[in-house]
């Protein structure tokens, strides 16, 4: 947006024009010249109360506050609020009150300068000065004038119509399109639906191969390749698309948060009148079943994508001259401009998550997947997951436009590790092999169809991917299972790798275009699924059609992945074991190539390439190690206007600032930070150092010492002692499954699990995820059934692992997690190559602290985060309470207490022999029992 500013200077009158109206203004107050009126200023002072539900606690009204500050002001802040304490809804109402003023102070902005805009250009024309410069400059001069009220004036006029629009929908959303879905239900949309159908069930010939086979390249036709990665929107859609509005996004790991947070948003004082839009995958938004029931979502990306493919050639007739040769090849009946325009209004009208989506979208036939996406630049809360945000082309391909914007990232406490994972990649020997045989067929299929530049990059890639198998000791063409190779890790800078592999005098920068443009991936993974899709046998493949006997060496190959015996003697029965299996064959790993070959774009400073052979080829593997996340955040960085990083748990914040903030650019004076205490009241949790056991035996659970039989008992009689005095729920975290499984074999020798076992009974956290339901099923029917029954038992000790699948995302609230116990400090292998690696590039390239080296300091934080997360499952609301016992001497030092989050550290106790200890633990669950017996009995 421009605006005019005023600016006196003599008796001459001067229009500066401003992209930030706020700067602007501060910078006529530093000069001394006229300040902006008092309604203008009135939101730098920030705001006392805010729109919320209830009667919010003071430590609810303490975040918002500081949040709206953090925005107005434009500041990269950390916020921690625990879980319990209502940090969703105090996000929601904190956030949007500042939306709701700031798009309040820019109409004001706007109105004050347009008004004096127009009152300069009529003082102009009848004053006058000796000292005016000549007439072309005075006419040069108004004309500006002239053109940036009508600027404003333009502006002004978009934003009422926009307002006006969203207000129509809001109050007339229901009846118009309950008529209009009357009227055309049985009649546009169903003949789409059918015609659909219809195409699809033509006989497909051997014409159906044009949509495997990769386009003419261009690489100057930057344009139109976009457009149709972009999902192919044509003409018909361009008016669909509007300039984004100052908005918010809002994002976290996992689809079942944002729907938690869309439903919070739907409870909060803004849930009429705010614009939310919710994104997804295609896999959780697609509502065409045909597409739908192809499972993965890959298979989903590649047939939404060629369906668009083929609704933007046949709305080109012009050149439909080399597409006639085939039968009509099927769009998708829920993508047109007048039903995505129809449901598009529809979400702007109403707060929806992913589930009512899909819902709207089958009521309106309207594709939800394209029309949240058409909704994304008029939307005001944008709730989208992790990776739409943090990885730059699925952002561009989202449509997400982060200039000037709010991102508020949740659930953040791994936001480094996050945006690591998310640009590192891996390979093994047997998808490289897979993929060279897969594209060698390819090519050798299409090769009389193919132009001479696609050959020829498909040579550079087959090339690229026979010198990574030579890197692993490995040759292409042979069964990866069947070649040994040296064992052994490398680590690799990342031109050092290309010139050990012999690949350095590639342009990998024109190679990943090619892979952008032509879609290379996409049409390998299609022709892999035709010929080599499961249940189709080698001989009933064969039989179809002469051509399709090209195929044959690519099936066997898949096949012979499936056994560890020499290819030659791999029997048909064998080959059938399992579906999974042959699932997972015929899927092609050239997108995670693509991936690869794009990491090796990255910096050589920023990034490692690991080496690890390990006996045999298809086991063997290389890796690129993403050592600089901050090169990546460094663009949600510079590009928004706020960002705010938040969490349950943040501590110990120092990476956060070092790795991602201040390694990225952010000067100091831009960050902030706020920690509430929780909503439980002090007396309500017993945070314990324990530094010893009840024979008086050192609790030190080094790697060197924590083996030790002694060690092993004395834990067995520390957990005896707590199930003694807690009830209900005792959840046990070790470092790793690995020790829990060897002090489990050893308390099963020593008779230890047995004495434990008539105290609570006991649960073990399952390797399988798929098990973790149940066992947490049974954890909590067994509590609750010991609480109404007078049994020698008196609840439950469950078995868990720091960093498993229990310790982060579940709940152990009230009788489910009365005590948390944390065997040890869960330190990670500092003998890992990769954090190595790590510790070494920190070490280099960030500044030493408190006698503490940067590679030191990563290792410590690592491990108290995954602590903090793990006794973090216990107090989840204000009137829960729990105890929480931190086993090991290493917990008292000053410098691990300071990386607890505030709210724990400032009840945690500290005792070096286990006597106190265990009486202020059982004096606690005492006194819980009588608050309990008084309030039933009262």
């Amino acid at each position: 947006m421009i605006f005019i500013l005023k600016v006196y200077s003599g008796s001459s009158l001067h229009l500066l024009v401003s992209r930030s109206t706020a700067e602007s203004l501060r910078g006529l107050k530093e000069e001394g010249r006229e300040e902006p009126p008092e309604n203008i200023r009135s939101m730098e002072s920030g705001r006392d109360t805010f729109p919320f539900p209830y009667q919010p606690y003071d430590i609810q009204e303490q975040f918002m506050q500081a949040l709206y500050r953090a925005l107005d002001q434009g500041k990269v802040g950390i916020f921690e609020s625990p879980t319990g304490t209502g940090k969703s809804l105090s996000l929601i109402c904190g956030a949007l009150s500042w939306l709701r003023d700031y798009d309040e102070k820019k109409r004001q902005e706007a109105a004050a300068l347009l008004q004096e805009g127009e009152a300069a250009l009529s003082t102009s024309t009848t004053t006058s000065s000796s000292a005016e410069p000549d007439w072309i400059t005075d006419f040069v001069q108004k004309k500006a004038e002239r053109d940036l009220v009508s600027k404003l004036k333009e502006e002004d006029l978009k934003r009422k119509k926009r307002e006006e629009r969203l207000e129509m929908i809001r109050n007339n959303a229901q009846l118009k399109y309950a008529l209009k879905r009357k009227s055309h239900e049985d009649d546009e949309a169903f003949k789409l639906l059918q015609l659909s159908k219809e195409d699809q069930a033509e006989v497909p010939g051997d014409q159906e191969d044009e949509e495997h086979i990769v386009a003419e390249y261009e690489s100057d036709d930057d344009s139109k390749s976009k457009s149709r990665l972009l999902g192919g929107e044509d003409e018909e859609d361009d008016e669909l698309v509007e300039e984004h509005v100052t908005k918010i996004y809002y994002c976290s790991r996992t689809h079942s948060q944002l729907a938690q947070f869309v439903h919070e948003v739907q409870k909060s004082p803004f849930s009429k009148d705010i614009s939310l839009v919710t994104l997804g995958s295609r896999q959780n938004l697609c509502i065409n079943e045909e597409v739908r029931r192809l499972g993965s979502i890959q298979r989903i990306n590649d047939r939404c994508m060629e369906m668009q493919k083929n609704k933007h050639e046949k709305q080109h007739p012009e050149d439909g001259a080399k597409r006639k040769r085939g039968p009509a090849k099927s769009v998708c009946p829920f993508n047109k401009a007048s039903a995505l325009q129809q449901m598009r209004d529809e979400v702007l009208g109403s707060v929806y998550d992913i589930e009512q989506l899909m819902k709207v979208g089958k009521e309106t036939h309207s594709c939800p997947y394209y029309a949240t996406r058409l909704a994304v630049p008029p939307a005001q809360l944008v709730v989208l997951p992790y990776q739409m945000v943090l990885h730059e082309a699925t952002r561009r391909a989202a449509g997400v436009q982060l200039k000037d914007q709010v991102v508020i990232i949740d659930e953040a406490h791994n936001l480094s590790d996050t945006l690591s994972c998310i640009h590192s990649s891996e390979l093994n020997g047997s998808q490289l092999c897979r993929a060279h045989s897969q594209l060698t067929q390819y090519a050798d299929r299409y090769r009389s169809r193919l132009k001479a530049k696609n050959l020829m990059y498909i040579k550079q890639i087959l090339f690229a991917i026979e010198r990574l198998v030579r890197v692993l000791g490995g040759k292409v063409g042979q069964n990866p299972q069947s070649q040994n190779t040296q064992t052994g890790t490398e680590m690799h800078t990342i031109n050092n790798f290309l010139f050990k592999a012999e690949v350095d005098n590639i342009n990998w920068f024109k190679l990943q275009r090619y892979f952008e443009k032509s879609m290379i991936s996409r049409k390998l993974s299609g022709f892999v699924e035709k010929y080599a899709g499961s249940g189709v046998t080698l001989h009933a493949q064969n039989s179809l059609n002469k051509e399709n006997r090209r195929t044959e060496g690519l099936l066997n190959y898949l096949k012979t992945l499936k056994s560890n015996q020499n290819s030659a003697s791999v029997a048909q029965a064998d080959l059938q074991e399992s579906a999974e299996a042959e699932k997972v064959l015929s899927a092609s790993p050239m997108m995670q190539i693509e991936g690869f070959f794009l990491a090796l774009t990255n910096t050589n400073a920023d990034g490692r390439v690991v080496v690890h052979r390990e006996g045999t080829l298809s086991e063997s593997s290389v890796k690129f190690l993403l050592l600089n996340p901050a090169v990546h955040f460094a663009e949600v960085l510079k590009e928004c206007r706020s960002v705010i990083i938040a969490g349950g748990t943040m501590q110990p914040v120092s990476d956060f600032k070092e790795e991602l903030l201040l390694s990225a650019g952010v000067g100091q004076e831009r960050i902030v930070e706020f920690t509430c205490g929780h909503v439980i009241p002090p007396e309500n949790i017993l945070p314990i150092v324990m530094s010893s056991g009840p024979s008086g035996q050192e609790l030190d659970f080094t790697f060197q010492s924590r083996d030790l039989p002694s060690m092993m008992d004395e834990t067995g009689r520390i957990l005896s002692n707590i199930c003694n005095v807690v009830p209900g729920g005792v959840v046990c975290f070790f470092p790793s499954y690995e020790y829990l499984r060897r002090i489990i074999c050893h308390w099963e020798a020593s008779g230890a699990l047995t004495r434990l076992s008539t105290k609570k009974k006991i649960f073990q956290e399952p390797k399988k995820a798929n098990l973790v339901e149940q066992v947490l099923s049974e954890f909590s029917r067994c509590i609750q059934r010991s609480a109404q029954e007078s049994s020698g038992l008196t609840g439950a000790l469950l078995f868990s692992v720091v960093g498993g699948k229990m310790s982060e995302g579940i709940n152990f609230s009230d009788d489910l997690g009365r005590c948390v116990v944390m065997v040890g400090m869960p330190y990670p292998n500092i003998k890992s190559p990769e954090l190595q690696e790590k510790m070494s590039y920190l070490n280099k390239h960030l500044p030493h602290s408190h006698g503490r080296s940067p590679g030191q300091a990563l290792v410590e934080n690592l491990c108290m985060k995954a602590v903090n997360q793990s006794i973090g499952r216990a107090i989840r609301h204000r009137g829960d309470y729990s105890a929480i016992v931190l086993c090991d001497r290493r917990y008292s030092r000053p410098a691990t207490l300071s990386k607890l989050p505030a709210w724990i550290r400032s009840r945690t106790s500290t005792h070096a022999t286990f006597g106190p200890a265990f009486a202020s633990l059982r004096k606690f669950f005492v006194e819980k029992k009588q608050q309990q017996v008084f309030l039933n009995g009262s």
